[in-house]
């Protein structure tokens, strides 16, 4: 029988290890899953971070020349494509909060009932376990009891069976004897009525152990684990419903970027390119037939349309003027920073007409606004002031006129400014008659070019006596002969002069290998001719562009022109076009 309920307790004993090991396995995995939906959630908050910025870094920035593009459709229709991505990475930041929210704060509380239930069960095991047990040693106990005392009543009974026989015993010690016997007797019948009661209580309680307590603990551990599997089920369910429920907008931010795409419109953005950088200037007119006679020098034929950027847009020959880069289509202006955003003369005399009246319109809008909020506050104060002189109670009426009076002055700056802009851009449009006036511009042109013809041919002679080889063609007398009539066009200076040049960087060194004898050293901004000493090392800031001169700076004051063939050129790597010439 001992060995029987040994195997009992042992099996029993086992299966509580077996359902320990188990139900610990699923707590490990409900952690586990929780700490893969926790990283699902980084990697979503992550990837919206990063959209996010991807986003910002593609708007376009303000005062820039990407927010100019705006008004082209493809560059819209890229910018409404940055505004649904972002649209787009809030969705994905939606996935992690309900992520986290609705599993993995679930599980982390459910995990720590579900191994609270999980103690608790075993701990009402372990107790039965022990009851049993000690209800097993408590029987046991009381058999070897009422065994051993049925053996001491036995072995009493014999000594005083012995001595009543004995004829040389005392009647004293038979009765001695006989009342040990009787006792011995009593207390093995006592051991028999506890070991009898204690077996009665012990099958009980076991009958209990294996029928109720622990077929109610397993029942339990096992409702314990089907509640952890159906609420893992549950969990993977929400976690498809999770993104489930963010596709109908993430589908409208792809429907927003399939719609901005179709959105554009080329001829439209052409269109818009045309307007923005067309320029207004009239074509040029036919160029005349000049003869050759004994004496007279032909003109060169300078093309104002050409490709080519002729050294007569803005330098000064030996013995000429200076000239100023006339806008001309396809000619680039050197003088950037008076094209930049903002930067230039008041008037925009250095844009081209169209560019310049497009300029002037929208200057004159922004004063109309400011001429017009500026009316609307008066009117308010002014409204302000009659309540106060109704209602002196309500403020003094004399602490308006300040402000009032304030508003007055800034009406009168913005309509002089409004009168100043209107000025130019009647001029620019036309209602100036000199300036609507293309054939006077031609002729005046042409006169000046006349009344220039002998300053001209002495600077030719002049250039000859300069040269090493006392060679220069006719060709080179006929262009600046060209460009110092243009240089010397009232109309031009009035009408293209962009203001004062910037200072060209170093592209280069230069060596000269001979002596040259050149006008006053430049001076500020006018421009000339350098003299140089054999073997002087100068700065290149300008590369020969054909007509034979390079542009080259000894110091900060000191720059001007030098003979190409006077020097040995050494150009920079990274500047464009470089090379080594002599």
């Amino acid at each position: 029988m001992e060995e029987r309920m040994g195997n009992c307790w042992s099996y029993t004993k086992d299966q509580f290890d077996n359902l320990e090991k188990h139900t610990q396995s699923g707590i490990e995995f409900v952690e586990r899953y929780s700490k893969f939906v926790k990283e699902r959630s980084e990697i979503e908050i992550n990837y919206a971070k990063q959209i996010r910025n991807l986003s910002k870094k593609y708007q376009p920035k303000k005062n820039s020349r990407e927010e100019e593009e705006n008004k082209y459709t493809s560059c819209r229709a890229f910018l409404s494509t940055l505004n649904e991505l972002n649209d787009y990475a809030g969705q994905h930041e939606v996935i992690a909060e309900n992520l986290t929210s609705q599993i993995i704060a679930e599980l982390s509380r459910y995990l720590t009932e579900l191994k609270a239930e999980r103690k608790l069960h075993f701990n009402d095991g372990r107790k039965a376990q022990q009851q049993i047990e000690i209800s097993w040693k408590q029987l046991e106990s009381s058999k070897r009891r009422f065994e051993r005392d049925c053996k001491e009543a036995d072995r009493a009974q014999q000594y005083f069976e012995r001595m009543d026989s004995d004829i040389n015993v005392t009647k004293a010690d038979v009765e001695k004897a006989r009342q040990q016997a009787q006792m011995r007797h009593q207390m093995a019948a006592d051991s028999k009525t506890e070991y009898s009661n204690y077996l009665t209580k012990f099958n009980q309680e076991q009958n209990e152990h294996y029928y109720t307590l622990i077929p109610n603990i397993f029942q339990k551990l096992q409702e314990m684990e089907e509640r952890r599997i159906e609420r893992v089920g549950v969990s993977m369910k929400t976690y498809a419903e999770v993104d489930r429920e963010v596709l109908p907008i993430v589908g409208k931010c792809l429907d927003g970027m399939t719609k901005a795409a179709e959105s554009i419109e080329p001829k439209t953005d052409s269109k818009q390119v045309v307007e923005s950088y067309k320029s207004g200037f009239e074509p040029p007119g036919d160029v005349e037939f000049e003869d050759y006679g004994p004496g007279q020098t032909m003109k060169r034929t300078v093309s104002e349309t050409s490709l080519s950027n002729s050294r007569g847009e803005a330098k000064e020959r030996p013995g000429g003027g200076k000239s100023k880069g006339k806008l001309w289509p396809f000619i680039k202006n050197k003088n950037k920073l008076s094209l930049k955003l903002g930067s230039g003369p008041e008037d925009f005399s250095h844009l081209p007409p169209e560019q310049r009246r497009k300029k002037l319109q929208a200057k004159i809008d922004d004063i109309n606004k400011d001429i017009q909020k500026e009316m609307d506050q008066k009117d308010a104060l002014t409204k302000m002031k009659g309540v106060y002189e109704k209602n002196p109670q309500m403020g003094d009426p004399a602490s308006v006129d300040p402000r009032l009076a304030e508003i007055a002055m800034n009406i009168e700056k913005l309509q002089s400014e409004m009168q100043k802009f209107e000025g130019w851009l009647a001029e620019v449009e036309g209602r100036l008659p000199w300036k609507s006036d293309p054939s006077r511009r031609q002729s005046g042109l042409y006169e000046t070019q006349n009344s220039n013809s002998t300053t001209v041919a002495n600077n030719c002679a002049q250039d000859r006596e300069s040269s090493p080889d006392g060679s220069y063609t006719e060709e080179q007398s006929s262009e600046t002969q060209v460009k110092v009539a243009i240089a010397n066009t009232p109309e031009f200076d009035d009408e293209f002069d962009d203001g004062d040049e910037e200072t060209l960087p170093t592209i280069g060194t230069c060596k000269a290998i001979y002596p040259f004898e050149g006008n006053t050293p430049l001076t500020g901004h006018n421009e000339g001719t350098i003299s140089v000493t054999e073997g002087e090392l100068l700065y290149v800031i300008e590369q020969d562009k054909g007509d034979g001169w390079t542009r080259v700076r000894r110091n900060e004051e000191e720059e001007g022109y030098v003979p190409t063939s006077y020097v040995e050129v050494f150009l920079e790597t990274n500047a464009k076009g470089a090379m080594t010439y002599i």
